[in-house]
């Protein structure tokens, strides 16, 4: 049994990090806002993770042998997170994100087009940092997720005092409404009902993971990994915006529409122009085992389309 403090995990993938941590017999707690309770035996301190002497104060004389944060997107949250849980912990595991890679939003070493890209593309450790930007600010903040995340890891791997790992997750799927982004439910729509989806002229594939191999990835990052560094989550198998809309259309019975995005124009979710499709090859080194995208896929969807179905109060 290992100490786990869950930062978040009140929702998709975390609220199911939370269970199974709490099913694998580790005492959990979990430190929200208050705006929902976690499972019955989890301890729950309430306290906004950005108000330093509230969570300060939530924690007490608390100590644990993990900390896993969901929910860090800037250097501010990151810098309050590594004095607050200085002396703590032995370990501080951060869920980032496939998109610290994307080169749309950062100028990266450039990674031809068939080579999944390696961890070592963004470096935390030389990462540079500026908490002056105006973070507090929640439509900068998401305007700016892609960098948010990559200088909270940065401050987190130079905080030193525990073994930091970023988890960067590949854009995540399954488990129908719980699935909050409403990313698959777009195609699960418009494929139903033959509506056309808004693609690039020349599509590059993404990477995906199911949400249930994200946990669990997580709770082996956590409590059974000692590994340091940024670490990729990605299930076998890179798959672009059409294969994702022929997996709907598959179950549906009705071949999918497309139309080609102008130039000013938002496609839709997973259509990228540009590549950022992540190695998992580390991870697998490391003794972890992913399973292909397209096994568990057709499930997703099915989940998708239920959840599109099903009567809305």
């Amino acid at each position: 049994m290992q100490r786990i403090c869950v930062i978040g995990g009140s929702r998709y993938f975390g609220k199911l990090l939370v269970q199974r941590l709490r099913a694998a017999g580790h005492q959990v707690t979990v430190i929200n806002r208050g705006s929902s309770r976690p499972p019955a035996g989890v301890e729950h301190l309430v306290a906004d993770r950005g108000d330093e002497a509230a969570l300060v104060a939530a924690l007490g004389s608390r100590t644990f042998d993990v900390v896993v944060d969901q929910v860090c997107y800037t250097p501010v949250q990151a810098a309050i997170a590594a004095r607050a849980f200085a002396g703590r912990t032995r370990r501080y595991v951060m869920t980032s994100t496939i998109e610290v890679y994307d080169p749309a939003t950062a100028a990266l070493p450039a990674v031809p087009a068939d080579t999944p890209v390696p961890e070592g593309n963004v470096d935390p450790a030389a990462w540079p940092v500026d908490p002056e930007l105006p973070w507090h600010d929640a439509a900068y903040a998401e305007a700016h997720y892609a960098e948010g995340k990559r200088q909270a890891e940065a401050v987190l791997a130079r905080a030193g005092g525990f073994t930091f790992a970023s988890v960067r997750s590949a854009h995540v799927l399954g488990g129908g409404a719980q699935e909050f982004t409403g990313r698959l439910a777009h195609y699960a729509e418009r494929v139903s009902r033959g509506d056309a989806i808004t693609v690039r002229a020349d599509e590059l594939p993404t990477v995906f993971i199911h949400y249930g191999e994200l946990a669990d990835l997580l709770l082996w990052a956590a409590t059974e990994g000692d590994f340091g560094g940024p670490l990729n989550a990605c299930s076998d198998g890179p798959l672009d915006v059409r294969a994702v809309a022929e997996a709907v259309a598959e179950q549906v019975g009705r071949e999918p529409l497309y139309r080609v995005a102008a130039a000013t124009e938002t496609p839709s979710p997973f259509s990228f122009d540009r590549h950022y499709a992540m190695s998992n090859a580390r991870a697998k080194d490391l003794g972890f085992t992913f399973s292909r995208t397209a096994d568990w896929l057709p499930d997703a969807v099915a989940e998708a389309l239920a959840a599109a179905a099903a009567p809305t109060r």
